[in-house]
């Protein structure tokens, strides 16, 4: 529950500064706004300062600004107006007035990771301490995508197509660009170099680790489950196993095999611990849902803090707020284009499941989910769908090019045709939101 709300906290916050937009820019522009509003639906509170009603509704999935003389009609377009109303109507005003009041709410959502994420880099932030060392594989996946391609551990990419790769960053970066193509790897594999092809399914999008290529961890516990035998044998977090029943363990992944082989019965754990070497000896107990056999612990995430100066801050802060955009618009044209499935799409579940999961860590993580959820709203809102900011704007490059505003019908049917849209949008989103969630995934 608490997961719940604090992810629609932050789906607010976005929302208001998205409105916020609207309004600054219409009031720039001495257009009357009547209402703010964030939610839908029903009013839970409605409070009039000035000349505006400012509202909280029921269904908080959104917001809206409404102004004098927005979608008027052709039948009362016409309609008589005081000389002042005319002045301070939207519909009244110029083509160019109307597009920055249209563009001013994308617009800070993307201007908003800009200011915020060098302030998540100056409070620090906490990084996989495998990042920014070289893309070495420690693990493969059975089936993934790279177990096809004939990866192996130890394997070191050194190249993607024509980009060069000195670590796991430049490696994830390198795939927005190749997502939806054939990606061809160069590797280090015993002092020499092998080429490997690859043809993802979701094109690579969400990094090397998507496509079943792991870094090298460790096998530290990093926590243990209570009540499981891990933790009732006197297992610690920060337990290095280095060995279970005398076969070597190399990695974390070496874990479960052993442990399956084991069948259930009692094992011996070597285990280091403050540079000393003791052993323990337990049986794991058997999942009845999965059929597995568990001891009950999970590995330390080995991370590395990192604070930047203000200069240093914003320059990072600036590149990774451009990685970002380049990424979601790289996704959107992939997935129109159908090199990236359908089923990568999320819908507000999953939006309000990372933000309420960020809103329970540390600000640097608040900071840099907002930032990325802040890209997420305004280019989907610029899109050219009847409807969204980006279809007004639409309306309103044709106006310009035509010299006159489209006839009410045609916006009429174009935006009907827009909700459509919308709706088969959000339909699948929720259902793979859904499946996500009940499902375990796809």
């Amino acid at each position: 529950m608490l997961t719940v709300v604090a992810g629609i906290i932050m789906l607010g916050v976005l929302v208001f500064i998205h409105e916020l937009g609207h309004f600054v820019v219409a009031k720039m522009n001495d257009v009357k706004v009547l209402k703010f509003s964030l939610g839908f639906g029903p009013k839970l509170f409605s409070k009039t300062w000035g000349e505006t009603e400012y509202l909280i509704c029921a269904v908080p999935l959104g917001g809206y600004v409404q102004m004098l003389g927005e979608g008027r009609s052709d039948d009362d377009e016409d309609a008589p107006l005081t000389d002042e109303e005319k002045s301070r109507s939207f519909a009244h005003k110029s083509v160019g007035r109307r597009t920055a009041i249209v563009a001013a709410g994308p617009i800070m959502n993307l201007i908003l990771p800009f200011l915020i994420l060098p302030l998540a880099y100056i409070v620090g932030v906490n990084l996989p301490a495998y990042i920014d060392q070289k893309a070495c594989v420690g693990y493969v996946i059975a089936d993934s995508d790279g177990y096809s391609s004939g990866f192996q551990p130890g394997d070191c990419i050194v190249a993607i197509g024509a980009d060069s790769i000195e670590n796991w960053n430049d490696a994830n970066k390198s795939l927005i660009g190749y997502a939806g193509s054939q990606l061809e790897f160069t590797v280090q594999r015993d002092n020499s170099l092998a080429s490997l092809s690859m043809n993802p399914e979701n094109g690579g999008l969400e990094g090397l680790q998507s496509l079943g290529l792991l870094p090298h961890q460790e096998a530290v516990v990093g926590s243990l489950a209570p009540g499981l035998p891990a933790k009732a044998a006197g297992m610690l977090p920060g337990d290095l196993i280095l060995a279970i029943s005398d076969a070597p363990v190399h990695s974390w992944y070496d874990l479960k095999k052993l442990i399956q082989q084991g069948e259930g019965a009692e094992l011996t754990f070597q285990i280091e611990r403050d540079d000393k070497q003791i052993a323990l000896k337990f049986a794991p107990i058997k999942n009845d849902k999965e059929g597995e056999f568990l001891i009950g612990i999970s590995p330390e995430q080995s991370v590395v803090f990192k604070r930047f100066g203000p200069v240093d801050a914003f320059k990072y802060g600036a590149e990774k707020t451009t990685d970002l955009i380049e990424l979601t618009l790289v996704f959107i044209q992939k997935l129109f284009s159908g090199n990236v499935s359908a089923k990568n799409i999320g819908g507000p579940i999953m939006v309000v499941q990372i933000a309420g999961q960020a809103a329970q860590t540390d600000i640097s993580s608040i900071l840099t989910v907002l930032a990325f959820l802040s890209i997420q709203l305004g280019i989907l809102n610029l899109l050219p769908i009847p409807i969204l900011d980006g279809g007004h704007l639409l309306f309103n490059f044709a106006e310009f090019v035509f010299r006159r505003p489209l006839s009410f019908r045609i916006r009429e049917a174009a935006q009907q045709v827009g909700l459509v849209l919308l709706l088969m949008l959000m339909v699948l989103a929720f259902y793979n939101d859904i499946v996500r969630l009940f499902v375990g995934g796809q």
